[in-house]
């Protein structure tokens, strides 16, 4: 059997493995090219710069790339939760034992180097992006904020050593079938009535100013979850750049208490039929395809929703829920996806039951000591 080269840095083949691996059919949820490379470079991305490293790593056999992995480290993190742990990233490889092996034993080498003591992911690449490797439900296409593997993926980590932890779904909700007035209790109807209370929507005009109070928002109400690490306004708003493109004002949602936001549903269309439409790449027929998914769009992704931890238990999130909902069934929308939520997080599987969400992947975290 031929032998495999490990490659570092060769970005053109990193981006290139997960098509030549499973087919351009298949669920690849990718962003387009050049803003994949942008999120990776470490003099652009905002992360890299001051709290992560990273190494891109692919796999060749008789000159054909056949795997990838993201190598990297979040010094932010392992300073705030007191670990030493090493990440992998956009895993991607053919159905060989061998070529999963190089891959991660490459990740591990690089990682050990940097004193890291374990190897844990899927992480792509913190913990407020998309996590975990898909172990249930492969047969459902992702929406944008999920990700997905082939079957094969967790089955060969675990050959290579690593454990599964971390239980996690990501879910659908079926608009059509949502009553959006029975999301709102008592609290949620008084709240509504309240004059200290406002609701808007998100606006192209306002975008940036609202993403900084989301941002804000997001720290507050994340910051006891596990491995959370508050983001910087930089961190939050470096993935958000062209956000306005794609922006369907009437999805997302702001909480304001006496002038203050306080709660925020973030929602866009799904962009992944749009992006595999476009192959993933800028090309002339680019704006077309933006403008047909405009038109025929029926699938919205939910970014996060968050609110401030003094106003829990009030109902604020049951009137966001309520105000996206009937706005995505006013407009057509007929399915929305929920990133991962973890089988600890009670509260938010609460609220996606209320919904009438029903589980469309189950992804776990794997980890593996390193010596």
């Amino acid at each position: 059997m031929s032998s495999i080269v490990i490659r570092a840095g060769d970005f053109d083949a990193f981006f290139e493995a997960p098509f030549r691996c499973y087919g351009k059919a298949a669920f690849i949820p990718c962003p387009l090219r050049h803003e994949f490379r942008r999120s990776l470079d470490e003099s652009r991305n905002p992360l890299f710069a001051r709290f992560a490293r990273r190494e891109l790593l692919t796999a060749h056999r008789d000159g054909a790339v056949v795997g990838r992995i993201l190598a990297h480290i979040h010094d932010a993190s392992n300073h705030r939760h007191g670990l030493r742990r090493g990440y992998f990233g956009l895993l991607d490889c053919i159905d060989d034992e061998d070529v999963a092996r190089a891959l991660t034993d490459a990740a591990s080498r690089w990682l050990r180097e940097r004193n890291c003591d374990e190897i844990a992911g899927s992480f792509n690449l913190t913990i407020t992006q998309m996590i975990g490797v898909v172990t249930g439900g492969f047969e459902h296409r992702p929406y944008t904020y999920q990700d997905w593997s082939p079957p094969h993926i967790g089955r060969l980590l675990v050959q290579c050593g690593f454990e599964a932890f971390y239980p996690m779904r990501t879910f659908e909700v079926p608009l059509a079938q949502t009553n959006a007035d029975a999301l709102l209790g008592e609290r949620a109807a008084l709240l509504q009535e309240s004059p200290d209370w406002h609701f808007s929507h998100a606006t192209r005009r306002d975008l940036e100013s609202q993403l900084k109070a989301a941002c804000q928002i997001l720290n507050d109400a994340f910051a006891e979850n596990d491995l959370f690490v508050p983001l910087t306004e930089e961190e939050f708003l470096f993935p958000c750049e062209g956000l306005t493109a794609v922006l369907d004002e009437r999805l997302s949602w702001f909480a304001h208490y006496r002038g203050e936001p306080v709660g925020v549903f973030l929602c866009i269309p799904d962009l992944n039929p749009f992006l595999h439409a476009t192959g993933y790449r800028l090309k002339l027929s680019t704006p077309w395809h933006l403008l047909r998914s405009r038109m025929t769009r029926t699938r919205a992704a939910v970014v996060f929703y968050a609110v401030r931890r003094a106003y829990h238990g009030k109902g604020v999130n049951s009137v966001l829920l309520h105000r996206s909902v009937k706005a995505m069934q006013a407009a057509g929308y007929t399915h929305l996806g929920v990133s991962w939520v973890s089988d600890r997080n009670l509260a938010s599987l609460k609220q996606l039951e209320k919904l009438g969400a029903r589980p469309l992947h189950r992804l776990h975290l794997f980890r593996k000591r390193l010596p």
